[in-house]
């Protein structure tokens, strides 16, 4: 049990006064045996027991009440395990707050944010607390508040479209402990511990741990867990939301006539069902406001439509759309924004002194799967000189890493947007490019194949219908070792990197430890997953070339002259107008001159994975934390004062101990009372005598 005031619990000591007292009594007055006082102690001695026995129970009762007011005055505090944990009034309040799509799945018409945010706000304003700030997931910013009662009311708290990012969010918080010196530091964490937004394997978990237990001021960490799948009862309850996703959209002309392709994934979150029963649902695709409709029927998780065919204006050439689901448990994944234009050049440049040595990386990068015009050619590094960079969408640098201008050149194209994949050369000079350089080749007695692999995002993540790519049939006979900061998409056993990407604001940056010669590995002759990495980075690459681009929600809107307009979107979770500042957060449509750009949420949002709790102890081992698991909807305060039970128990005491010292009603006995002798009857007289 903790308190709101905990320093008055240092005067418990003064409920051993009637102990005190008594013993002092007991010292005050000094024995003589007197011959009288011995026949009363033996008359006594037969009641001595319950003397004694009600002596110690008044003593009891009133220690019980002197420790009742003090316990009551302290305001102690109790629910769940996190009444034993929190309490004490705070030097600083630190809020971080998930914003992300999931969290804004309902129960009972409430969804978890708007729980998280309320619970937040009355727990907070019983606790006190001499500062707050609140770090949301979508700015990861640290913001001062002036209330706990500001998380009802401010925009920074509401959801959006963005995905979390709960170590750069604890990167903040550890920046901000660090340059503020705070004293003993509360932090609440509302989430509802869905993998993407957590990223548990993640490097940056680690570091961040060490960085907090150096920290000499005390910092514990309350986790209020908003998974609606915390309970049995909720999963038998659990409703199956359902989301839609946009994964292309293009012009395409038949007959001289235009039309637009749009392919859509319908996915089904069954956590808790156990038989899928099929649905037919209605789709509904908006085109520059027009709007059609069609059904589907879904009987499995998922449900696919590849290449729906909607008639175009003979005069429209670009434009954007929507397409959504009926509202269900989570507004924020019913709908999918797209745009669309005539498609600019897939060009490609392969950078390497052997053309023969990368063809198979030409061949993967000139056929586009849609038969969409494609360039893929091979140039030495020292032809550069009049290479348009602004008209690539992917540069592939199988050659020594370079230096000077054309690094410059590189940083800039990767600046734009653009797409870059380094190729070990065959002897390694010792450059850098961002903070990674090649070491040393290394040459294994039998191939290996990758054993780990990143399948839930970037170039190596599963297709849209949810198949896998064949990475566990690469075979690896010769990889070069790198040194730097990276993240791993591939590892090979032992842990080598295979394929990594460089961390950086915008664009790509990957690295590639082994080549396409036979000697060297199987990427070129199985083709599978050379061509698909391959495609899917100039696809990205490709979306910041042209006037129109799909990005997901997060991520700043590209530089313009013009100011960001809104063309579409959804309404915001508050009923508020969207302020322009926070435009990059929320999915929908936005124009600035020329530009078109459609954003939604990130693929991962879509994915019922959560982290697990021994995951989640893992991540905080060490550290001083607890876990709450509580439901979106709930009404049920974290914190309660119980000072009125303290208070309670206090008066039943004081009336016990009141009773106990009533006088003890004796009985009169039969042989001590005296009867009064009947007065003697007067002899009887005559009248005579009486005259």
């Amino acid at each position: 049990m903790s308190f709101l005031q905990p320093w008055l619990l240092w005067t418990l000591p003064i409920a051993g006064l009637p102990i005190l007292i008594h013993l002092i009594n007991q010292r005050r007055y000094r024995t003589v045996e007197w011959g009288a006082m011995q026949f009363l102690l033996s008359a006594n001695r037969m009641s001595r027991g319950y003397a004694r026995i009600r002596q110690w129970l008044i003593m009891a009762m009133r220690v019980l009440a002197i420790a009742g007011l003090i316990m009551a005055i302290s305001r102690p505090l109790s629910s769940g395990w996190l009444g034993l944990t929190a309490g004490g009034r705070a030097d600083t309040t630190v809020v971080l707050l998930d914003r992300s799509p999931s969290m804004q799945r309902r129960v009972d018409g409430v969804s978890g944010i708007d729980s998280a945010r309320r619970q937040l706000a009355d727990v907070l304003a019983t606790l006190g607390s001499n500062r707050y700030v609140l770090i949301d997931s979508a700015t990861a910013e640290a913001q001062e508040m002036e209330s706990p009662t500001a998380l009802l009311e401010s925009p920074a708290a509401t959801g959006v479209s963005a995905s979390a990012d709960l170590p750069a969010m604890l990167q903040t918080l550890h920046d901000y402990i660090k340059d503020n010196s705070p004293g003993r530091t509360e932090v609440w964490i509302a989430s509802d511990l869905q993998e993407n937004d957590w990223q548990s394997e993640d490097g940056r978990w680690a570091s961040l741990r060490d960085a907090f237990v150096e920290f000499p001021q005390e910092v514990r960490f309350h986790l209020l867990n908003y998974s609606p799948q915390t309970s049995p009862a909720a999963v038998s309850a659990a409703r199956p939301n359902l989301s839609i996703r946009v994964t292309e959209a293009r012009r395409v002309l038949v007959d001289n006539q235009p039309e637009l392709l749009v392919s859509v994934v319908v996915t089904r979150d069954a956590t808790g069902v156990d038989e899928l029963p099929p649905i037919s649902l209605p789709l509904q695709f908006e085109i520059d406001g027009s709007r059609t409709q069609m059904r589907i029927d879904l009987t499995g998780g998922s449900f696919e439509l590849k290449d729906h065919r909607i008639p175009l204006a003979a005069d429209a050439v670009r434009g954007w759309g929507r397409v959504s689901l009926p509202a269900d448990v989570n507004p924020a994944d019913d709908g999918a924004y797209f745009v669309f234009d005539e498609p600019p050049l897939r060009r490609t440049i392969i950078v390497s002194d052997n053309p023969d040595a990368v063809r198979p990386l030409q061949l993967a990068a000139s056929i586009a799967p849609d038969a969409a015009p494609s360039e893929a050619e091979v140039l030495s590094p020292d032809t550069l000189q009049t290479l348009a960079w602004e008209e690539l969408a992917l540069v592939v640098w199988a050659a020594e890493i370079p230096a000077g201008k054309t690094a410059e050149q590189l940083t800039d194209f990767v600046a734009r947007g653009g797409q870059l994949l380094f190729l070990p050369p065959e002897s390694p000079g010792g450059e850098s490019f961002l903070g990674v350089r090649w070491e040393a080749w290394r040459q294994e007695p039998r191939p290996l194949t990758p054993d780990n692999w990143r399948s839930d995002q970037d170039l190596l993540q599963k297709t849209a219908s949810g198949a896998s790519l064949p990475v566990g049939r690469w075979q690896v006979q010769r990889y070069c070792s790198l040194a730097g900061e990276f993240n791993t998409l591939a590892s090979l056993p032992g842990g080598a990197p295979l394929l990594a990407r460089v961390i950086t604001e915008a664009g790509g940056v990957y690295f590639l430890a082994t080549t396409t010669e036979p000697d060297a590995s199987s990427l070129g002759a199985d083709g599978v997953v050379l061509y698909v990495f391959t495609q899917r980075a100039i696809e990205v690459g490709l979306g910041v070339l042209g006037d129109t681009r799909s990005q997901p929600a997060g991520p700043a809107l590209p530089a313009v002259v013009d100011p960001w307009r809104r063309l579409a979107g959804d309404t915001a979770p508050a009923g508020e107008e969207v302020l322009s500042t926070d435009y990059q957060y929320h999915q929908g449509v936005y124009v600035a001159g020329d530009k078109l750009v459609a954003l939604n949420r990130v693929l991962g949002e879509d994915t019922p994975l959560q982290v697990a709790d021994d995951q989640i102890g893992r991540l905080f081992a060490g550290l001083d934390f607890d876990q709450v698991d509580t439901q979106p909807g709930s009404d049920a305060n974290l914190v309660q004062e119980v000072w009125r039970l303290f208070l309670g128990a206090m008066m039943i005491a004081l009336t016990v101990e009141a009773g106990l010292c009533l006088p003890r009603v004796v009985k009169p006995s039969q042989e001590f009372v005296l009867s009064p002798r009947p007065a003697a009857a007067a002899p009887e007289r005559s009248l005579e005598e009486v005259a």
